[in-house]
């Protein structure tokens, strides 16, 4: 592309109470420098009202993109995380996605969110969505020019990357709860499975109201779990400083942890990790099954990301051009 266009990014970790959106876009942004190395870049706040002067930014940048997160929904009246308002949405605004994902598991988008979508989205471009039930509720929305390419935040994770994964287990565990997402019984359950097989055991709270869920469990031992700071700063210090595994309900955790080469079981509690691990072969199980989890503890694990780099190379190969 021509030097010094303007790219505007809808930036999902601004205003919201969730770390793991840094850590998608801090993948996102990866992809957007190594595309537009010459281009100038206008981040935009997206959970919010996205007010006049965010859509002057959005109106005269060459290409403008959304970065990452669960956003889309069958019901934009209702759920609504990107913020144009339904005025601004009489005028096509020409956005490209990035490794963006669906709610949850839904009826098909009612005829507000058809009409939002295909107003909102870009037409001549293809989008590049988190896996293939986001795809498919998108071409049942009238969005057909789209590709499955995974989230953004696993792209790195090549083979090359996962052979230096360990597969043995560590003495050390971090783990994190999802304060939204709340199953007493089972969470207590595999947190005392963790300090009964771990030397040394960390919680990383990850969503804003994840220690308060934390400090209400019924524990034993609690007070011999190391709790970190509410930063990604933390967590990657605690990553990159130790030999330890991850096993917890926050999936971008999770991938932070192999992005950092880390053995990681994801604890599946919605649609995300699900589909993700259907698609790329991430390890996960249910937070209830126990057995699972300790196998995991006391077993060589292998970690084998399957990547579709076909997808990948034609998102990116669309802008060379």
């Amino acid at each position: 592309m021509d030097r010094m266009k303007n790219i505007s990014v809808l930036d999902t970790s601004l205003t919201a109470f969730n770390l793991g959106n840094e850590i998608i876009m801090d993948a996102v942004n990866n992809v957007i420098r190594e595309l537009f190395e010459d281009s100038f870049l206008i981040r935009i706040q997206c959970m919010d009202k996205i007010g006049p002067l965010s859509l002057r930014y959005i109106q005269e940048s060459n290409l403008s993109f959304i970065g990452g997160s669960n956003l889309l929904t069958s019901q934009m009246n209702k759920y609504k995380q990107i913020g144009f308002t339904p005025m601004s949405m009489l005028r096509s605004q020409d956005m490209i996605l990035l490794g963006v994902g669906w709610w949850q598991y839904q009826r098909d988008p009612n005829m507000i969110s058809r009409l939002f979508l295909r107003n909102l989205l870009s037409s001549s471009f293809t989008h590049s969505v988190r896996d293939r039930y986001t795809l498919t509720m998108l071409r049942k929305a009238g969005i057909t020019n789209i590709l499955n390419t995974s989230c953004p935040s696993t792209w790195s994770l090549t083979e090359k990357h996962c052979s230096l994964i360990p597969s043995n287990p560590s003495s050390h565990v971090v783990f994190t709860l999802t304060d939204y997402n709340r199953m007493e019984a089972s969470d207590e359950s595999f947190i005392s499975l963790l300090l009964n097989k771990y030397q040394k055991i960390f919680f990383w709270p990850q969503g804003l109201n994840d220690l308060t869920y934390f400090k209400e469990l019924n524990i034993l031992d609690k007070d011999k779990i190391f709790i970190l700071s509410p930063n990604l700063k933390a967590f990657d210090a605690l990553l990159k400083a130790n030999e330890i595994d991850y096993v917890g309900t926050r999936l971008h955790a999770g991938i932070r942890a192999l992005q950092n080469r880390k053995r990681a079981l994801i604890l599946s509690i919605d649609n995300r990790a699900k589909e993700m691990a259907d698609d790329i072969n991430l390890n996960i199980c249910n937070r209830d099954a126990l057995d699972e989890i300790e196998h995991f503890i006391n077993h060589s694990i292998q970690t084998s990301i399957n990547l579709p780099r076909q997808a990948i190379s034609e998102w990116k190969e669309q802008f060379k051009n």
